[in-house]
């Protein structure tokens, strides 16, 4: 075990296992960065659980009874060029979900190139490699994930997640979801939450409406407030595009869709590939980058705008 610290936040590196944040004042764990292999039948790759607001509260499920691959929040790719690197069963067209164990691949984790904390920020930076189930290299992965603004006295804190995905394969990588494949509205895929059971019947909100009714909307950002079980209290977690990520195609990306669900479970995703596959050449890079804001409190629509201005990219 090591660690390092800054000011305000520490890292304590659990070696082959996993690496934690904690807020230095609070003495609150923030983030479970969990890089271990799992099952299998889970589709084996790291992932952040718990993670946590200020107060001290979980704002991630963990290997719920539904659905035993939602872990956290991690990256996934439900169906990738005919492979579920996502977990459990996969869709598919005309027969429904289904238990196909050699469909199933992982990410696995290679090494950390850097774990930094310095004044208020923290910093885990990893590289990934990604497989189909008979196991050969299909793609590289550099992932970075960054933690910035703690502001205890407003009870919020940012998590950056940065991701470039390079096809290693000498085909394209078609990178899809069950919508895709022909199921209606189920369009998970990429960085992918899954809440507390407690969040259950959370409110949805986004730039301009709320409610569940945003699934398969294309928006800048969208946040989710839940209710805690086991003590009183709200949180809000904001998740939103970095300008980069051009989320509506406007600028020649392909676009983005928000996956959202308060029932049966609370789920958030900004879906890589909802409504179209998304196409990856042999040789080319994929490049995502997202902040999750970490609230306490239930945030009103215009708490968020005025919190994301104050922020800016």
């Amino acid at each position: 075990m090591s660690e390092l610290s800054g000011s305000a936040l520490r890292i304590v590196h659990t070696h082959g296992e996993r690496v934690a944040i904690r807020e230095v004042s609070t003495g609150v764990e923030l983030l479970n960065y969990v890089y271990r292999p799992e099952a299998a039948w889970e589709s084996p790759k790291p992932y952040l659980h718990p993670l946590r607001t200020l107060a001290g509260d979980v704002v991630t499920d963990y290997r719920p009874n539904d659905h035993r691959w939602h872990k956290g929040l991690q990256m996934t790719a439900s169906h990738l060029s005919g492979q579920n690197l996502w977990g459990g069963n996969t869709y598919v067209p005309g027969k429904g979900y289904l238990e196909l164990p050699e469909r199933v691949g992982s990410m696995e984790h290679v090494a950390f190139d850097e774990l930094v904390a310095e004044g208020g920020d923290a910093v885990i930076s990893e590289r990934l490699t990604w497989h189909p189930y008979s196991g050969e290299p299909w793609a590289e992965e550099t992932r970075r994930i960054e933690v910035s603004d703690v502001d205890p006295g407003a009870g919020s804190w940012a998590l950056t997640w940065t991701t470039a995905v390079t096809n290693r394969r000498a085909e394209p990588l078609r990178f899809g979801s069950p919508t895709t494949a022909g199921r209606r509205m189920a369009g998970y895929t990429g960085l992918f939450w899954r809440g507390p059971r407690g969040f259950r019947d959370g409110r949805v909100v986004g730039p301009e409406s709320e409610g569940p009714d945003l699934m398969g909307r294309q928006a800048p950002w969208l946040a989710y407030s839940g209710e805690h079980d086991g003590r009183d209290g709200h949180a809000t977690l904001v998740f939103a595009h970095a300008p980069e990520n051009d989320h509506d195609g406007s600028r020649g990306a392909h676009p983005a869709h928000w996956f959202v669900r308060n029932e049966p479970f609370a789920a958030v995703a900004p879906s890589l590939a909802f409504f179209d596959e998304l196409e990856l050449a042999p040789g080319d890079t994929l490049t995502r980058r997202y902040r999750v804001v970490v609230a306490d409190g239930s945030w009103e629509r215009e708490d968020i705008v005025k919190y994301l201005a104050e922020h800016p990219w």
